[in-house]
């Protein structure tokens, strides 16, 4: 077999800076070597979970996008690098729901499948999150959430049924190497839900809306030392934007402010009338007050912003380069009221890091 080089150079540069960060450099050489003999036998590699683990983390610490980089360290790592079948991983990820939302205290978490062999032999799951409500075509629009139309009618494919109300959790779809998508649905005790209200206006109950506490996000690829895993759903906790003003704000999402704004009083037939804004404050505002009352953890943009300073601050003493995505960095509202919104950032990748799959099963 032809030794492969790419991947020994990048499990190399991966285990020079994995060992110094974990203070183990007196056993670089020696593991680079088990590396070396391991690739030129099977051309690849397999990480020990201390690699794993801490691959993982860093993976969350170079991820541009994110906001919350601050508690990269404290990420959990479950490994289930052995799990074989499609009930198997299941079940895996069901308790990986369950720890994660850890009744409201959420704490951020990853659970790692088996590596990649090539483009078809990996694990995969069909779902942007583990957790996401289904969307309905019918002859009125939309019903439910827009981005899930695909995944619902391939889940109804496959033999799903769901209730027909805007807020139906899709099941898991998970496929190993080419053999077929499986479906799987959720026990209900393990995804927990918020219910919406206001703080100040009663009728907001009315809207009937909810959202789901955690993040589960399920379609990236982890990519430590030149080795890939499809399968690695990860979670953090919402920052209260990314419900507020883009999954029930956006227009090609639940499109809610006209709604909201209705409710309000405000003018709908003029932009100046900035009902548009001011409906999307008092739904933020609903978002975190439910969450907050739910004892679910959640995050406002302002504090978040202020968490990245940290952060920011953090490498700079590690003597780390930052690396960041200013599109996705500044909030949905009010970008100009945080320090990022002045700020240039390097948007280099650096590896480990999570990557989006080259292909979709759509």
């Amino acid at each position: 077999m032809e030794f492969n080089h790419t991947i020994f150079e990048k499990a190399k540069e991966f285990i020079i800076i994995c060992y110094h960060e974990l203070n183990l450099i007196d056993l670089i050489e020696t593991r680079l070597d088990e590396i070396y003999k391991e690739i030129k036998v099977s051309g690849s590699y397999h990480h020990t979970f201390e690699e794993l683990e801490y691959g993982a983390k860093m993976a969350w610490r170079n991820s541009n996008r994110c906001i919350g980089r601050l508690f990269w360290n404290s990420l959990t790592v479950f490994d289930q690098r052995e799990a074989n079948s499609e009930k198997e991983i299941f079940n895996a990820l069901s308790s990986h729901l369950k720890f994660a939302t850890n009744n409201g205290k959420i704490r951020p978490t990853i659970t790692i499948f088996r590596q990649d062999l090539d483009e078809v032999n990996r694990i995969h799951i069909w779902n942007h999150q583990l957790v996401r409500y289904a969307g309905y075509e019918t002859e009125f629009g939309v019903l439910g959430d827009p981005a899930s139309i695909q995944l619902t009618k391939k889940c109804e494919e496959l033999g799903w049924k769901g209730k027909g109300t805007p807020f139906d959790i899709l099941p898991v779809i998970i496929e190993i190497d080419s053999n077929g998508p499986k479906l799987f649905e959720h026990s209900l005790e393990n995804v927990l839900e918020v219910e919406l209200e206001h703080p100040d206006y009663t009728w907001f109950k009315e809207l009937q809306l909810k959202w789901y506490a955690v993040p589960f996000i399920s379609d990236m690829v982890l990519s430590i030392g030149g080795i890939k895993y499809s399968a690695a759903p990860f979670n953090g906790w919402y920052m209260g934007t990314e419900i507020g003003a883009r999954n029930l704000a956006d227009v090609n999402r639940y499109n809610l402010l006209p709604r909201v704004a209705e409710r309000l009083g405000l003018n709908l037939q003029s932009n100046s009338s900035l009902w548009k804004d001011r409906a999307l404050v008092e739904l933020n505002l609903a978002v975190l007050h439910s969450y907050k009352l739910s004892g679910v953890s959640i995050v406002d943009h302002h504090t978040a912003a202020q968490q990245f300073a940290h952060f920011e601050n953090n490498e700079k003493n590690a003597g780390r380069k930052l690396t960041g995505d200013w599109s996705w960095l500044i909030p949905p509202i009010s970008p100009a009221t945080t320090h990022i919104f002045y700020n240039n950032y390097d948007n280099t990748r650096v590896n480990p890091n999570f990557y989006h799959k080259k292909t979709s099963p759509f």
